[in-house]
């Protein structure tokens, strides 16, 4: 593949002041801190799940490149070894790299639980077949593989983190389970309990909860779930660096984002994917202006279910609201020692991909004051 060239970032921009507060879900927590800095291995912090932070955000226009470039800061610090982010919309696009990774705009990495916005894609494309219903049971298209006494789970529930699924208490974080065994892990595990039901339930961001959906996924279609995402999204637009590597598959297409030891275990359709930034960006502004889903599955990816305390919609897709009412969608990961996300405005005014290398040991809060930095330079959208 021909790279491209960098492209210039040197362009100035006029800017107008108002300041907005953005309130965004992202791989935060204790775990996140464990992946990113080598503690546990890769996947870990996706199993636990994700804790919800705050942050500012200056909406400002057009797109300043010069703080775009200030907030990918001088690297590697103490803090990031290397970033990268790509910024688009209707004021152009913007590449920018700093510290220790490929300077090539398309450089692979691995996407951790970005995935998830495949997984959903794929689950509502199979939905509006009629192969599956999202008020069916799991059980029912998977049956044997929840206990029997627990109360129906909804393919629904499980896209939307409202299914009271019991989290990873007793897997080993070292051996690389297929999805059927760390489903069995989980539900077998006493320090686990069971799901959540009736008032108890909320909105708890789970991994299982999308393993069990690419098991339903390879049920449903009788293909294996990498196939599914080739043939459903990856091929119909052109995404060539973005696919599900095979279990065991620890390597990257070059030219890679990073050179970073391999990620195990295999997070599958929970979070195992690699994809490049332009590809990223070109996925999620197909999503969001309804190329890959009929109108009825689309209309999901924005309604909040009844419990949406962890800012998810009824597809899976991390929700943030500013003040001004402009809304964004995406999602966000952490995988083999990348933390990424990408968001965009529904209209696609303005996405953001970006993908940063934490030093091992560097502080959580210190983590996510730079990608959020990143953030507050990318998302500065019009009235």
């Amino acid at each position: 593949m021909t790279k491209p060239s960098v492209k210039s970032n040197s362009r100035s921009a006029a800017t107008r002041s108002a300041t907005t507060r953005w309130a965004v879900l992202a791989a935060a927590g204790a775990a996140l801190l464990a992946v990113t800095a080598g503690a546990l291995p890769a996947g870990a912090s996706e199993l636990a799940g994700e804790a919800p932070f705050r942050a500012t955000v200056d909406a400002q226009e057009p797109l300043d490149r010069a703080a775009l470039q200030k907030a990918l800061g001088e690297l590697p610090d103490g803090v990031l070894t290397g970033a990268t982010a790509r910024v688009g919309g209707r004021d152009g696009r913007w590449t920018g790299t700093a510290g220790r990774v490929s300077a090539s705009p398309d450089a692979s990495f691995r996407i951790g639980s970005i995935t998830k916005l495949f997984t959903s894609t794929v689950t509502l494309q199979l939905a509006a077949e009629g192969r599956l219903r999202l008020d069916t049971p799991v059980q029912r298209i998977l049956p044997g593989t929840l206990p029997a006494h627990w109360q129906p789970i909804t393919v629904e529930q499980l896209l939307s983190h409202t299914s009271g699924m019991p989290r990873a208490a007793c897997w080993n974080p070292h051996t690389v389970y297929t999805p059927a065994e760390l489903v069995k892990t989980v539900t077998e595990c006493p320090e686990a309990g069971e799901p959540a039901t009736g008032k108890d339930i909320t909105q708890v961001y789970n991994g299982v909860n999308y393993f069990l959906l690419g098991m339903a996924i390879e049920k449903v279609t009788h293909r294996s779930y990498a196939e599914e995402v080739q043939r459903r999204i990856a091929r119909p637009l052109g995404l060539r660096q973005t696919y599900v590597p095979a279990r065991g598959d620890t390597s990257l297409p070059e030219p890679a984002l990073a050179e970073l030891p391999p990620a195990d275990p295999w997070a599958w359709a929970e979070g195992g994917m690699v994809s490049n930034a332009p590809e990223l960006e070109r996925f999620l502004n197909n999503l969001l202006r309804g190329r890959l889903l009929p109108p009825a599955q689309q209309q999901l990816l924005f309604e909040l279910p009844a419990h949406h305390e962890r800012g998810f919609t009824r597809a899976g897709v991390q929700y943030a609201k500013l003040p001004d009412g402009t809304e964004v969608y995406g999602k966000s990961g952490s995988y083999g020692g990348f933390t990424s996300g990408v968001f965009a405005t529904r209209d696609r005014s303005r996405s953001l991909v970006y993908s940063v290398t934490p030093v091992p040991g560097a502080p959580e809060q210190q983590i996510i004051d730079r990608y959020m930095g990143i953030a507050r330079a990318a998302f500065r959208l019009r009235p």
